[in-house]
């Protein structure tokens, strides 16, 4: 008896990641940084989203208090 959690796990990383991309799109970093982040993110998908939740930048609505 085994247990298929692959495709959801692909559906929540994927909907992580494009999380991830949407807010270094819109933070305040530069066009490189946000190329870096974003190929990252791409090419390893959880180590990049991991990566990116600790050190990545910030979009602008969490810069604003």
């Amino acid at each position: 008896m085994s247990i298929e959690i692959g495709g959801f796990f692909g559906f929540v990383l994927l909907a992580l990641d494009i999380w991830a991309i949407v807010s270094v799109l819109s933070s305040q970093t530069s066009t490189t940084a946000k190329v870096g982040w974003i190929f990252a993110i791409i090419i390893l998908p959880l180590l990049g989203f991991i990566a990116w939740f600790f050190l990545g930048p910030r979009s602008l609505d969490q810069d604003i208090e």
